[in-house]
């Protein structure tokens, strides 16, 4: 039998993939990230199914609950929040499992900072303006970021950032940026993409801070900054370009 690790999408229930919400319908095992799943999508779950809430679980605990539904012959649904390919604490399972012998797959879901993106109705990826994204965090109460990579770094390239796990350090990432973007690069945060207690900030990246304090966001939370927030005048993709040479 498989474990299954299945994006769980970033909130709404309908953000998870057909593929994902089929697996889970059929698995009689789920482990689910409590404060992140809503009802809606435990809903799936075949009648009777054994569902455990892994927000208090410890990693030991939480291997020994997949490995013990697998020796008992029962396929599993591993919900992970958002995309497993993306601080999802999928890595340190699957080596646990390998050592275990117990055999899983991945099903991608929508990462958090798509459907916030997709919120503010805004690509990431704008002709001329900016054509790379870079996803980080903020050293806090968590594992060490690795040398080299920091905001500093980052914001050296102008780059746009998809900055998680970083609201309630608000302060310090807007004092680590400006100095790159300047006070007037557009900003803004999403938290809680898709879900009805969805929050939106728009601004600039000099007030984000006390945007983020007025509204007392302090978790589940994506910062943005970039030109591309508030890009209107760029050249048309050449995608689509009627001088680009086309084949029946």
């Amino acid at each position: 039998m498989t474990v299954h690790f299945i994006g769980a999408g970033p909130g709404a229930a309908d953000l998870i993939t057909v593929r994902g919400r089929d697996l889970l319908a059929r698995c009689p095992v789920c482990l689910y990230p409590g404060s992140l799943t809503p009802p809606d999508l435990l809903a799936h779950c075949p009648p009777g199914a054994r569902l455990v809430d892994t927000a208090d679980l410890t990693l030991e605990e939480i291997t020994a609950e997949l490995v013990a539904a697998h020796q008992a012959g029962h396929e599993v649904a591993r919900l992970c929040s958002g995309d497993p390919s993306i601080y999802s604490a999928v890595a340190e399972q699957m080596r646990r499992l390998d050592a275990a012998g117990v055999p899983y797959d991945v099903v991608p879901g929508v990462p958090a900072f798509a459907a916030a993106a997709a919120t503010l109705g805004r690509e990431l990826t704008v002709p001329t303006v900016g054509q790379s994204l870079v996803i980080t965090r903020v050293q806090a109460r968590s594992t060490a970021m690795p040398p080299g990579e920091t905001l500093a770094t980052f914001a050296a390239s102008g780059t746009t950032l998809a900055v998680h796990l970083a609201i309630n350090r608000i302060e310090q990432v807007v004092s680590e940026l400006v100095p790159h973007y300047g006070a007037d690069c557009p900003a803004a945060v999403v938290a809680r993409a898709s879900q009805p207690e969805q929050q939106v900030l728009r601004g600039t990246l000099g007030g984000l801070a006390e945007q983020v304090r007025t509204a007392g966001i302090t978790r589940a939370a994506v910062i943005f900054v970039g030109p591309v927030l508030a890009a209107e005048t760029f050249p048309d993709s050449f995608l689509y370009s009627a001088s680009r040479a086309r084949h029946p």
